[in-house]
């Protein structure tokens, strides 16, 4: 969540979203296979209908590569079956709404794909809709695809049935018009006649039991059908496993024409996503060059965008090259907008890189080999990493492999130590991105240290930005806005008070502010900083001790009486010498 996987992600399957966040992770550099990524977008936004159609068949299909991968390791059941049926039968249907695609990904996608008719015919006709999980429970397999399975599902269903007609056989056989079918768990079935009729039974029955007034007897035949009947239900249950794995087997023979297939519905998927993103956030098609240039026009975050209400978004310019924009330091206030601008030049680049519309008005993109980011401040307390630690190792792996052909963005370098630390090595960072490899490489560098900003008047291929804010009173409006030109304010304690910090704090800071930039100290030298507010308040403040007492201090007492205006050179020059010895006796 929040991020841009959770934006672009509007895949159908989850073939689809591994391969999208597959190619989030690995961009492209050719230009050609991404103008054919973007042609296959346009093609799809551009017919609606289809692309309409296609995403309601991808819809049905499920995970066939996990599918395939439990057939294969013999752990798939019935409702993998079903899954797999379901899946293929979308196939013929979406190779026919890609079968009339101008030339290029999509038309070659249906060129491709297999419409594994067989396989689906197969499990269509053996394994039935209603299949339960457990595959020793039954149930499996259809009737009609296997007979010796359809004999035992007749029994078991229609025994007593085929019992009964047994039963009428032998009455006709026999003429005895009372001879009746009887079951016991002694014998188990029999025929019944009575006694007076006994003489008229034939030669294949065999007496089991005399009663009073009956006789009872088997005969082969219901013997042998009595067996069949009392097995049925353990040899369909055996059979059916038995053909279950079969055609499982056969199935999973065919692997790697699913699994083929399955990548060309995820490329589908991919492609399809990227329509719908485009189509639903209002994206344009970039421009892909060969060239140095990245200029972006009315750019928006896509993530941050899709949490505000609509066209609330504030959208910018960027302008990269490597002639007179190759690097801008862009200054201006916390919570102005500066990482956005930063961070949304990079997602754009990345997803045009990928060969997806991108959120701005018009984007000419150049190939870039990478993308560097040094951004966010955390310590690694794993590896025993403070902050700062983290920052600068982030920045040396900038420094030593950025190209002319990179895209760096840095936000922030040198917060992590002391000011003039930082400031330094900001400073000399910015120097090194200028002029590496002799033509620099393509920078965003956010940064509060305005001294940064005189870079600028040293070389021409450095520009200077800002994020613009109003004032208004005693606070700030923030305009969101990238304009050219640098600040020298950075607004903090408008920011503070926006943030919540009470009014008197606030105060505070713009008074300790105020006496820092005046330079201003106290009779005894004390910066007024830690003075001024007990002063105001009548407090009486404690004097710095001293080795001296006032009255007592040497160089007062050669200085309290003495006229200026009567000094000769010379006394003067004396008189200098004297209070410089005092001094160095103190030290």
């Amino acid at each position: 969540e929040g991020s841009l996987l959770s934006v672009l992600d509007l895949t159908c399957t989850p073939m689809g979203a591994r391969l999208l966040r597959s190619r989030l992770l690995f961009p492209l550099q050719d230009r050609r296979q991404i103008q054919a990524r973007l042609d296959a977008v346009e093609n799809l936004l551009a017919d609606p209908g289809r692309h309409r159609d296609l995403r309601k068949n991808l819809e049905q299909i499920y995970d066939l590569e996990r599918l395939c991968s439990r057939l294969v390791l013999g752990h798939g059941n019935a409702r993998d079956m079903s899954a797999m049926k379901v899946s293929l039968g979308r196939l013929p249907a979406l190779k026919e709404l890609l079968a009339d695609s101008p030339p290029g990904l999509l038309h070659d996608i249906g060129d491709e794909l297999d419409e594994l008719a067989d396989l689906h015919d197969l499990i269509d006709r053996a394994i039935r809709d209603d299949a339960p999980v457990t595959l020793r429970d039954g149930n499996l397999i259809r009737e009609g695809f296997h007979e010796e399975l359809d004999e035992l599902i007749v029994l078991l269903r229609d025994g007593k049935q085929i019992i009964l007609g047994l039963e009428q056989k032998e009455r006709e056989r026999t003429g005895i018009a009372k001879l009746k079918v009887g079951y016991n768990r002694v014998f188990g079935y029999y025929f019944e006649v009575r006694r007076s009729q006994a003489g008229a039974i034939p030669a294949d029955f065999i007496r089991k039991q005399t009663l009073v007034n009956a006789e009872r007897f088997i005969t082969p035949e219901l013997k042998e059908l009595e067996n069949k009947i009392s097995t049925a239900q353990e040899k369909r249950l055996e059979l059916e496993y038995t053909l279950f794995v079969d055609i499982r087997n056969r199935i999973a023979g065919q692997s790697e024409r699913i699994l083929n297939a399955a990548a060309r519905l995820a490329r589908l998927d991919f492609l399809a996503s990227l329509a719908e993103g485009a189509s639903r956030y209002h994206y344009s098609k970039p421009v892909i060059t060969e060239g140095d240039e990245i200029s972006i026009r009315e750019g928006r975050h896509p993530v941050i965008e899709r949490a505000m209400e609509p066209g609330r978004f504030v959208p910018n310019d960027v302008h990269l090259d490597q002639d007179k924009n190759e690097l801008l330091i862009i200054t201006g206030p916390n919570m102005a907008g500066k990482s956005t601008v930063l961070r949304q030049t990079a997602l754009i680049v990345l997803m045009a890189h990928i060969g997806s519309f991108v959120p701005a008005d018009h984007a000419q993109i150049c190939i870039v080999d990478r993308i560097f980011t040094r951004v966010g401040a955390m310590d690694d307390l794993r590896r025993g990493q403070s902050t700062f630690m983290v920052e600068m190792n982030e920045t040396a792996n900038i420094l030593n492999n950025a190209t002319d052909r990179s895209l760096v963005i840095l936000d922030e370098i040198g917060r992590g130590t002391s000011t003039y630390d930082g400031l330094a090595i900001a400073w000399a960072v910015v120097e090194e991105l200028a002029e590496k490899n002799a033509r620099g490489v393509k920078t965003l560098f956010a940064t509060h240290y305005h001294e940064l900003t005189d870079l600028a008047a040293t070389r021409e291929r450095i520009q200077n930005f800002s994020i613009a804010v109003r004032e208004w009173n005693d606070s700030i409006i923030f305009l969101h806005k990238l304009v050219k030109g640098a600040t020298n304010r950075s607004y903090g304690i408008q920011v503070a008070g926006l943030a919540g910090v009470p009014d008197h704090v606030v105060e505070r800071a713009h008074e300790i502010l105020k006496n820092i930039e005046q330079g201003e100290f106290n009779q005894r030298g004390e910066p007024t900083i830690a003075s001024s507010r007990r002063q105001r308040q009548g407090e009486r403040l404690p004097r710095q001790l001293s080795l001296f007492r006032p009255q007592d201090d040497p160089l007062r007492s050669l200085l309290k009486d003495i006229n200026p205006d009567s000094l000769t050179p010379m006394e003067a020059l004396q008189l200098l010498y004297q209070a410089k010895t005092i001094l160095t006796d103190e030290q």
